[in-house]
């Protein structure tokens, strides 16, 4: 078993209309939904890359918004809660497990930016890659240096920073690994939130089908020199998540 500190290993739709989810983004985006049988006898709606399973769709257990939530993998989810509150942030629920998948706990930054704590049972879920994969998490936040101070504290994140046209960019790291990105949110009404970037082989097309299945484009797409083409929509429950042609594609 093998974990990596930090990397985001799975993402969830956390909505209440899960059969309205599970039919849209199979038209949007190159994924492929399959029920998956849990130890409990529950019925997970996963969503899948070829063969492997990267995300899935859930319904909350409290009155939350549609939301994507990435799961963050750390040594140790009770530890890691201990430093999440002593930093200034929240948990929203105890820890609890799953069995044949691992503890979890729902948490979020001082600024409400939710995420969850996680330890695979097994080791980390495999890295995919290619049309369909989880390629990046980005952090929209109203308060860079302190969401910076609060995740350095929390996770040990460092970091590096890198001009941009829009202002800096701030990108977090275990050791040489990059684990993320956060910037300046782009206006002072949306709130801190964390935002997922799906691999596409094409980024016009894949909003253009989005917008025909009812969503509504946040960001057309542009183009950034040695990152790639990537814009940003709104599912039809109000769900917000990005696509991206990388350069290197």
């Amino acid at each position: 078993m093998s974990y990596e500190h930090g990397r985001f290993v799975w993402f969830e739709l956390l909505t209440k209309d899960i059969d309205k989810a599970t039919s849209f983004y199979p038209e949007a985006l190159p994924w492929r939904v399959e029920p998956m049988k849990m130890q409990d006898g529950s019925s997970y709606n996963a969503i899948k890359v070829g063969d492997q399973s990267i995300g899935g769709f859930m319904s909350p257990q409290a009155d939350v918004p549609t939301a994507w939530v990435s799961y963050v993998s750390v040594a140790n989810v009770d530890k890691t809660a201990k430093k999440i509150k002593a930093a200034g942030g929240h948990t929203h629920r105890d820890a609890f497990d799953v069995p044949g998948v691992g503890r979890m706990q729902p948490v979020s930054d001082p600024h409400g930016g939710m995420f969850c704590l996680f330890k695979a049972e097994n080791g980390d879920p495999p890295r995919v890659d290619g049309p369909g994969s989880l390629h990046w998490n980005e952090l929209w936040t109203q308060d860079p240096k302190a969401s910076l101070a609060f995740y350095k504290s929390a996770l040990g994140y460092t970091h590096e920073e890198m001009s941009m046209p829009n202002g800096t960019y701030y990108m977090f790291k275990d050791g040489d690994d990059p684990r993320g990105g956060m910037l300046q949110a782009p206006s002072s009404d949306i709130p801190t939130m964390w935002l997922q970037y799906i691999t596409v082989d094409d980024c016009d097309a894949a909003l253009a089908r989005a917008k025909k299945n009812g969503a509504t484009i946040v960001a057309e797409p542009v183009d950034a020199e040695g990152v790639g083409r990537f814009g940003i929509f709104r599912d039809p429950l109000g769900g917000m998540i990005g696509v991206i042609k990388p350069a290197n594609a």
